[in-house]
């Protein structure tokens, strides 16, 4: 029997430190619309789930014609957590999730394919697939660099292999992230992408970068 995958988006109200970041205006859009537009070009899926507490951002959904799901507002607190992803799985119909933050405007269609591929290639061996990038940065903690030696300072492309987590895409079964209440599993495959598909809009320097980028590589501005 053939397991459904399907793309599940993640939006809620309440952002601080850009307001309303996930529905602002973007590009002549929004981040939640061009995400979405972006799943439907996705061959593999076999659907798109919004989950949202905000009924804005869930008719935009509508609009689009995809799945929509009403979070209970206690899932979509500041405090809540490891919480909130298990009951957004809870609540998606699919036997594979596909954990999709719009807050990363910049990632290629056909990475998103390659994404998919590696995760049927991998499993069960690695029970998550998660986009990551190298830091090629020197690094300190404590007073310390922790990735080179002061006396052997190298070139930053010489630098280790240093991974960071950036939550573009993540594919994950149901039932394992129900299990352990995330999408980042016990044993991921951390996949890297490029710097600028690693875009993620955490602040307004980072809305306004992401912005300004898109509108030049997808938009031709």
């Amino acid at each position: 029997m053939t397991k459904t995958l399907k793309a599940l988006i993640p939006v809620r109200s309440g952002s601080k430190r850009v307001t309303n970041k996930n529905i602002r205006p973007f590009a002549n859009s929004n981040l939640l619309a061009i995400k979405i537009e972006q799943l439907k070009r996705i061959k593999e899926l076999d659907g798109i789930v919004v989950n949202s507490n905000d009924d804005t951002m869930l008719d935009i959904a509508k609009q689009h014609g995809v799945e929509v799901v009403k979070r209970d507002e206690y899932y979509a607190g500041d405090n809540v957590t490891n919480e909130m992803y298990k009951n957004i799985a809870e609540n998606c119909n699919a036997d594979i999730i596909m954990y999709t933050n719009v807050t990363s405007p910049m990632i290629e269609d056909s990475t998103i394919s390659k994404l998919i591929q590696c995760y049927y290639d991998n499993s069960p061996e690695y029970d998550s697939v998660n986009t990551s990038h190298y830091i090629k940065e020197f690094l300190w903690l404590n007073g310390k660099p922790i990735n080179y030696k002061l006396d052997k300072t190298p070139k930053s492309q010489d630098l280790p292999n240093i991974m960071a987590l950036n939550f573009a895409i993540n594919l994950i079964e149901r039932k394992r992230l129900i299990e352990i209440s995330h999408y980042v599993g016990k044993n991921p495959y951390l996949y890297p992408i490029d710097k600028v598909e690693a875009i993620d809009i955490d602040d307004m320097v980072d809305f306004e970068f992401a912005e300004f980028m898109y509108k030049k590589l997808r938009m031709g501005e």
